[in-house]
């Protein structure tokens, strides 16, 4: 948002606090408090702001009042204006504050200052000295290994991303339920609630209940008659089932497949094809409001292998099964006689799969992506160091075990001691907003989108957000002026932005409890990554000098991906790459810029793959069904536009039709014949946002068409959607 129709703070009367809604009295008193904090920090620096964003601005104040005082405070400050500052004494407490005020002369020497100022030293140094930094990490996780590594990376050749931890066995499952110095049996580990029932007291799992169910479900699997390292399938929103049965299938030596439960038939299909699943869990329908929602039905009309069918929320289920499939109530009593006996987790060499995980690349088929049995501690890991997840804590982020974020709730949660908050629901009303003040949650997870409706809905209005220590965002762009708003709920605790994939199990480019936080934008790379920008020479411009371009990762990334089961993942991820001191850079895909101040910012995909709502899909799957749409049409080509103010990407069909006379008027109903086909056969969420009529599509020599151009001129002539 433009700041020069802001006046500064020293500008600021009584008359323009009045004007946004505020009363007399208020606005006078408010007034008055702002003189003293401008008067001692001055006008317009970031100590000006932190004190107005802590001491004085309110949720129940109007946001516009929210807006007049960041815009103002930094009206002529350019870029990347600091939304958050860390508080020295705080900084210590925190995970990595601890570790560095114990070990920070050890691994940096003479560097060493404190946790704020060498922060960045010791992200260099977890790259560098990856030997020291993740024996630290796992001894303050408390993680163990029935067998210990040889060491912890080996550089190979032949394995441009190394290997990690060889000869180690674990079960990250095993870890999520085990008792240590910092967690005991009544711990709780999960909170819960039904949306439509938010009066009711909060469901609660103590670790020692949680133990209990995953045995008896681990037992229960082992009934099956399944070869061990078999791949089973989840198809279920994500509640305290799905997540019980995600830890006895690790538990017992199986590998989930995670299935997203807005899926269509067709893609639950192409995924139980992929993995080969022997088995699929599934729910016979899923409650949304006064809406039901069949789950079941899209499993058969699958062709699904066996099916274990969870009733909802009912003690009996209202379908009648397939022969063959199984009821939840008849499989559980397979194993009534060993309910409470204990499951001796199976032991895991580093290099097995735990989970089979999809991500659409751009030939129309998703990837499939295998989560090894380290990749859990990668996810474990970003939540320690930079959303500071700690024993106590509690952590809600509305999510689904099909895409990568569920798995990483899961491990992010229990390995670090925390419960993790579930509500079975839709997140985008009061009634998510009401289980995160009854929860006391302290970090929550959005994606931008939420968030937007939050704010239009006001839906947050009047519940109690200040337990929250900070906010954690990813999936998509985020905008300035939604996540002010959404600090704004919670008393200006920080948004930690996210990115990653589901092939790295984490993040490579987030932010810090440690650093100064900027609106839509990542202070560091993650632990243990180097980023790369590729020039348009195809050269990597040097670490810490200002740029743009397509985005490379240094190549050794603890617990991401090394096989992929449908595709060479040399070829998908190192082919072709640039090096850097000898090693050979990852692909990623995105666009990045690092600007001058220090601080990363998303520009989108340089590929042909978008991110609607979180979600990355090829535009090869969106054009393949909007080209059958209608008759008239000779091809598409799907784009994804950021909208002028920032945010996530819209979907926009670009349309050559066979008679170039086609009248523009019927593009309309073309439109609804798009997103009905997309919804019914894609994917429920998708939604088309624009439709363009042109005579013919761009295209190389190779007669590749080039979406980026279309992009980059829909974007010019309309500044964006």
């Amino acid at each position: 948002m433009a700041t020069a129709q802001y006046k500064g703070l020293d500008s600021i009367d009584i008359a323009d606090i009045e004007a946004v809604g505020v009363n007399s009295d208020v606005a006078a008193e408010f007034h008055e408090k702002l003189n003293k904090i401008v008067d001692h920090y001055g006008p317009a620096t970031p100590q000006t702001w932190h004190r107005v964003s802590k001491d004085l601005l309110t949720p129940d104040l109007p946001f516009s009042l929210h807006q007049i005082m960041y815009y103002g405070c930094y009206k002529d400050f350019g870029l990347d204006p600091p939304a958050w500052l860390p508080d020295p004494g705080s900084a210590k407490s925190t995970n990595v504050g601890q570790l560095l005020e114990r070990c920070g002369e050890e691994f940096l020497g003479s560097k060493y200052k404190d946790p704020i100022s060498s922060f960045s030293d010791f992200q260099e140094f977890s790259v560098s000295n990856p030997e020291v930094y993740w024996k630290a990490v796992f001894e303050e996780m408390n993680v163990s290994f029935s067998v210990p590594p040889q060491c912890i990376l080996c550089e190979d050749p032949s394995h441009p991303g190394g290997k990690w931890l060889p000869g180690a066995r674990l079960n990250p499952a095993k870890h999520c339920l085990s008792l240590n110095g910092k967690r005991t049996s009544n711990d709780i580990a999960l909170i819960w609630r039904n949306e439509g029932e938010d009066e009711a007291p909060l469901g609660k799992m103590t670790l020692e209940e949680l133990r209990s169910e995953v045995w008896a479900v681990a037992h229960a699997i082992e009934t099956l008659g399944l070869e061990k390292g078999s791949s089973i399938a989840i198809d279920m929103p994500m509640d305290v089932n799905s997540v019980v049965i995600y830890l006895a299938i690790v538990l017992a030596g199986y590998v989930v497949v995670s299935i997203a439960d807005s899926f269509a038939p067709n893609e639950i299909s192409t995924r139980l094809i992929l993995s080969k699943a022997k088995a699929i869990f599934t729910q016979d329908f899923i409650a949304r409001g006064e809406k039901r929602i069949p789950l079941y039905s899209r499993v058969v009309d699958a062709e699904s292998p066996m099916a274990i069918v969870i009733p909802n929320r009912a003690s009996s289920l209202s379908i009648k099964l397939r022969d063959g499939d199984i009821a939840w109530h008849d499989f559980l009593e397979r194993v009534k006689e060993s309910k409470e006996l204990k499951f001796d987790a199976v032991e895991l060499p580093t290099e097995a799969f735990t989970n089979i995980l999809f991500s659409s690349g751009t030939t129309g088929e998703p990837k499939a992506i295998p989560w090894s049995v380290i990749t859990p501690l990668k996810a474990a890991a970003d939540g320690w160091c930079h959303m500071d997840i700690q024993k106590g804590d509690v952590v809600a982020w509305p999510t689904n075990l099909g895409w990568m974020m569920g798995p990483w709730l899961v491990y992010a949660s229990l390995l670090n001691g925390a419960s993790m908050a579930l509500y079975n629901g839709s997140p985008l009303g009061s009634g998510f907003a009401k289980f995160v003040q009854d929860a006391n949650v302290t970090m929550l997870g959005v994606i931008p989108s939420i968030v937007r409706t939050w704010k239009t809905t006001n839906c947050t209005s009047g519940f109690d957000w200040s337990t929250i220590r900070c906010f954690g965002s990813t999936g998509e762009a985020s905008s300035v002026d939604e996540y002010l708003w959404l600090m704004g709920r919670a008393q200006y605790k920080p948004v930690i932005e996210y990115c990653g994939g589901t092939e790295i199990g984490g993040g490579f480019v987030t932010g810090s409890l440690l650093q100064p936080q900027s609106l839509a934008a990542f202070s560091t790379a993650a632990m243990g990554c180097s980023l790369f920008i590729i020039d348009k020479d195809g050269s990597p411009i040097p670490p810490g000098v200002p740029g743009i371009g397509e985005l490379a990762l240094g190549p050794f990334i603890f617990g991401s991906s090394s096989t992929l089961l449908n595709a060479d993942h040399y070829k998908v991820y190192f082919k072709g790459m640039p090096t850097w001191n000898g090693k050979v850079l990852r692909r990623h895909g995105d666009v990045i810029e690092y600007t001058c101040r220090g601080y990363y910012r998303a520009q989108g995909r340089a590929d042909d793959t978008m991110n609607l709502g979180g979600i990355k899909v090829s535009s090869l799957e969106i054009e393949r069904i909007c080209n059958a749409v209608d008759d008239d049409i000779l091809e598409t080509a799907a784009i994804g536009v950021p909208p002028a103010g920032g945010g996530p990407e819209k979907l926009v069909i670009v349309v050559v039709f066979k008679d170039a006379n086609k009248p523009n008027h019927s593009l309309n109903k073309l439109m609804i014949a798009f997103n009905s086909a997309l919804q019914k056969k894609l994917n429920p969420l998708f939604k088309v946002s624009n439709i363009v009529a042109l005579p013919s599509l761009p295209r190389t020599a190779t007669n590749k068409v080039m979406r980026r151009v279309l992009r980059q001129q829909f974007t010019e002539a309309n500044n964006g959607l």
